[in-house]
C-alpha cells in the first residue's frame, strides 16, 4: 500500500527547475540507443557521447532517441540542454511520479504516461507495477525517457527494423502514436491477468469463506485504484492529441489517436467495472462470513434449547431433600431418564417440523 500512497518530500524548498531524482534509487549505468530511419535507410547505434544525439535533430529522417534510466540528472540535463528542452521538463523527467500529462511548447510536445507490468511479488501473487515513460516528440526526432531496459516496444523495434506497416514512411508524430499505442495494448494484457485472477477469487468465495480471500480482495482493490491513478489521466492525453490541435502531430494523426483514445476508454470501463465486481465480492465474502456464524449458533442455541429442560429436571432431582417421594421408589431413576430422552426426542421432532433444522 505504501507503494501507492507514499508522498515525496526530498524536493520540498528547491527552486524551480531544480533536477532532484525522485523514484527507485538505482545503481545501473544510463543506455542511450540511437534509431534513425527513413524509407530507405536504417541506422540503430548506441551514442558513445551525447553530442553524437545533437547530430540527429536536424535532419530530414525520423530519429528515436531512447534513454535507458532517469536517475542521473546530469545526462538528462545534458540531453534536454542539446535539444533545447526547458528546465520544467527536465524536472518532470527525473521526477518519477508525475500524472500523465501533455504539455505544448510549439517547438516539441512532452507526454507522460505510465508503462505497466505484472512481476512476481515472491509470494506467488501477481502485482501490478508501473514505470513513468516520457516522449519528447519534435520536428523529425522523439526522445523516450524511461527508468528499466525492459519495456513493451518490441513489435515497434521490429516494424522498423523490419519496415513493415507504415512506420518507415511516416514521420515522428507517428512514431509517438506507435508507442503510445503500444503502451495502451500492455494495459489490456493487464487487465486480462486481473480478469482471470478475479475469476479465480470469486470461485473460491463461492465454495466457502477463504481466511485469506478479505486480504486478496482489498489487495486487488488497491490495484484497481493504482490502475484507475495510471490510466485515467490518459484519456485527456490522447483526446487532446486526437484534436490536432498542435503544429507537431499532422492532422492525419487524428483518426490514429482517436482509435486510442477508444481503447483508453475501454480500459477505464474494464478498470471500473472490476471495481464493482471486487465490492460485490467483498459484499459475498462478509456475507458468508455471516450465514456461517448464523448456522454455528443456530446449531448452539438449539443443543442449549434442548438440554434446558434436560437441566431442569436433573437439578430438581438433585436436590436431595429428605421427603422427596420419588428419591425411595424404585423405579425413579429410569423414569427421569425417559422423561429426560422423551422431552429431547420431542423437542428434536418439534424442530424438525418447523425446519429449524
Amino acid at each position: 500500500m505504501a507503494r501507492h500512497l507514499k508522498i515525496r518530500t526530498n524536493k520540498v524548498g528547491l527552486p524551480p527547475g531544480t533536477l532532484v531524482h525522485v523514484g527507485e534509487e538505482r545503481t545501473e549505468p544510463v543506455r542511450i540507443t540511437v534509431m534513425d530511419y527513413d524509407q530507405d535507410q536504417l541506422r540503430e547505434f548506441c551514442p558513445t557521447s551525447i553530442d553524437q544525439c545533437s547530430d540527429y535533430r536536424d535532419r530530414p529522417s525520423v530519429t528515436w532517441i531512447k534513454v535507458v534510466g532517469v536517475h542521473r540528472p546530469e545526462v538528462v540535463e545534458m540531453i534536454g540542454n542539446c535539444f533545447g528542452i526547458h528546465p520544467l521538463v527536465q524536472e518532470d523527467v527525473v521526477h518519477t511520479e508525475q500524472r500523465p500529462k501533455m504539455e505544448d511548447f510549439d517547438d516539441y510536445i512532452f507526454i507522460i504516461l505510465k508503462m505497466l507490468k505484472s512481476v512476481d511479488d515472491g509470494a506467488g501473487d501477481e502485482q501490478i507495477r508501473s514505470e513513468q515513460l516520457s516522449l519528447i516528440v519534435g520536428r523529425g526526432f522523439l526522445i523516450s525517457f524511461q527508468e528499466t531496459e525492459a519495456d513493451v516496444f518490441d513489435p515497434v523495434r521490429d516494424r522498423i527494423r523490419k519496415s513493415k506497416g507504415k512506420i518507415r514512411r511516416k514521420g515522428a508524430d507517428y512514431l509517438a502514436y506507435s508507442l503510445i499505442d503500444a503502451v495502451v495494448d500492455q494495459y489490456f494484457l493487464i487487465l486480462e491477468e486481473v480478469g482471470e485472477e478475479l475469476e479465480v477469487l470469486e470461485e473460491e468465495l463461492l465454495a466457502g469463506p477463504a481466511p485469506d480471500a478479505s486480504q486478496k480482495i482489498h489487495r486487488m482493490k488497491r490495484e484497481m485504484i493504482f490502475l484507475r491513478k495510471s490510466v485515467w489521466p490518459l484519456r485527456e492525453v490522447i483526446s487532446r492529441l486526437s484534436r490536432g490541435e498542435s503544429e507537431i502531430f499532422t492532422e492525419p494523426m487524428g483518426i490514429y489517436f482517436r482509435d486510442v483514445y477508444d481503447h483508453t476508454v475501454q480500459v477505464i470501463e474494464a478498470i471500473e467495472t472490476f471495481r464493482e465486481i471486487l465490492s460485490g465480492m467483498l459484499e459475498i465474502h462478509l456475507s458468508s462470513i455471516s450465514n456461517r456464524m448464523n448456522e454455528v449458533m443456530k446449531v448452539l442455541t438449539i443443543i442449549a434449547t434442548i438440554f434446558i429442560p434436560l437441566t431442569l429436571v436433573a437439578g430438581i432431582y438433585g436436590m436431595n431433600f429428605e421427603y422427596m417421594p420419588e428419591l425411595r421408589w424404585r423405579y425413579g431413576y429410569p423414569a427421569v431418564l425417559v422423561l429426560m430422552a422423551s422431552a429431547g426426542a420431542i423437542m428434536l421432532i418439534y424442530f424438525r417440523r418447523r425446519r429449524w433444522i
